[in-house]
């Protein structure tokens, strides 16, 4: 008899699932539940659409009858899941009971709104899905002043995008710098001037407390101060949607996400849970530079969770491993990318850090079209292991960061890293010593200090 898998979310995750599985067992029966309209699409890619340089349906790059046709996956849009019951392994979605023999859970995160007065009003939105999307796109043509709640990668992302289609774009933030947290304020401070540089106005150390308007958004207050606006856009960062995961009484992590095992399956009172298996936002990892859990609400962590799950939901055998969540985002010309941890939050964990940082081109002085590039280096003061990366780039940051963070997921201390490392170098791709080495030769230096 058939495996029947139900996968409960369309995202990255829920998706990569489905696909694992039937790769993994051919004669499975697989189900995909998701609330969402559109499928197989990517999130990151809303900003460029808003701004013009694509559009929805080149963004979509399956849809559910490609998912029947090629795979003999069903997938059922605009289905909500309404309960699991976990003894007798059925789903009940949109008044209908479906059985199932492994349960897929991706069912992803939700944009945290703060809870102030006036969030319901027409002209508030998140951007989160296609349908987002639209309706901020509907709602472009009548709004000449945008607030953006939130300084992180997509809020700078949406406010560049509004800046260059001549909207009047303003970012508050809560706190005291562009890309909190997992940007220093060296690296940071930079892209917040060139966002500036391109009309981009930012209110900072201002939470928003309230938005304003009758039926209609006319502004938000920050911090006393009032800021008339048209709308008002929360990229306030991804909550995880536990609605399922409580009611199935899985333990809830410390970051307040599934708790989960390498094989991706959840704990329900310390001990496993058979036949389930968790994905993507609703999750919390395992942190590969220190000891502990961390979140990485990345789609390229969201497509190697989905697969691990698919595989195991399949019947094949495979493990979660930690995270050193590296990410990057180009916004305009420049690029901004880090991984595994910054220093604020390496103080959190109460390490002592050293930095090294370096200046240089992305390609030889003599070979017209170089880039600025600058990469800073963090490393354990006590042990000299390379912990954290920060690269600002005007081309290339991607492959810079992930050569860095191997060398943190592999523990490399900063003298390892000289002593190993190799760079491929041609004129019109790199300087003949990159960037990157020179930024650990400084660390090196700082750390005899």
């Amino acid at each position: 008899m058939a495996n029947e898998i139900i996968v409960i979310g369309s995202g990255a995750a829920g998706m990569t699932a489905a696909s694992s599985a039937r790769a993994t067992d051919a004669s499975a029966k697989i189900t995909v539940f998701t609330e969402d309209e559109d499928i197989a699409y990517s999130p990151c890619v809303i900003p460029w659409v808003l701004e013009g340089r694509s559009t929805w349906n080149e963004i979509i790059m399956h849809t559910p009858d490609f998912y029947k046709k090629e795979k003999d996956i069903d997938v059922h849009i605009k289905t909500k899941v309404e309960s699991v019951n976990s003894d007798e392994k059925t789903v009940t979605a949109d008044g209908k009971t479906y059985k199932y023999d492994k349960l897929i859970i991706a069912s992803g995160g939700r944009v945290f709104i703060p809870p102030i007065q006036g969030t319901d009003l027409e002209g508030v939105f998140v951007v989160r899905t296609v349908r987002d999307g639209k309706n901020i796109e509907a709602a472009l043509k009548d709004a000449k002043k945008i607030v953006i709640g939130g300084a992180g990668v997509i809020g700078l992302e949406i406010a560049l995008a509004f800046a260059n289609i001549g909207k009047d774009v303003t970012v508050i933030e809560m706190m005291d710098q562009v890309i909190p947290r997992i940007a220093d304020r060296d690296m940071a401070d930079p892209i917040q001037a060139y966002l500036e540089s391109k009309g981009v106005k930012f209110v900072m150390k201002a939470p928003i407390q309230a938005v304003n308007g009758t039926g209609k958004v006319s502004g938000v207050t920050a911090a006393g101060k009032e800021y008339p606006c048209d709308m008002i856009i929360f990229a306030t960062g991804v909550r995880a949607n536990l609605d399922i995961a409580k009611e199935l009484g899985f333990d809830i992590g410390q970051l307040n996400a599934i708790a989960v095992a390498p094989t991706l399956q959840p704990y329900k009172r310390g001990r496993l849970v058979p036949d389930v298996y968790i994905a993507g936002d609703v999750m919390q990892c395992q942190s590969a530079i220190m000891p502990g859990p961390t979140m990485s609400q990345l789609g390229s962590s969201a497509v190697k969770e989905g697969r691990v799950a698919g595989i195991n939901a399949a019947g094949g055998n495979a493990l979660f491993g930690p995270v050193a969540s590296p990410w990057v985002s180009v916004i305009g010309e420049k690029q901004i990318a880090g991984t595994g941890l910054s220093l604020g939050l390496a103080s959190w964990y109460g390490l002592k850090t050293v930095t090294g940082k370096a200046t240089g081109l992305t390609r030889a002085r003599y070979y017209k079209g170089g880039k600025e590039l600058v990469v800073k280096v963090i490393a354990d003061k006590t042990t000299h292991r390379i912990i954290g990366a920060q690269i600002i780039a005007g081309e290339d940051a991607t492959g810079r960061i992930n050569w860095l963070t191997s060398a943190a997921v592999e523990g490399v201390t900063a003298e390892d890293f000289l002593f190993r490392a190799e760079n491929a170098y041609c004129p019109p791709t790199s300087m003949v010593q990159d960037v990157v080495i020179k930024a650990v030769e400084d660390l090196c230096r700082n750390l005899k200090q």
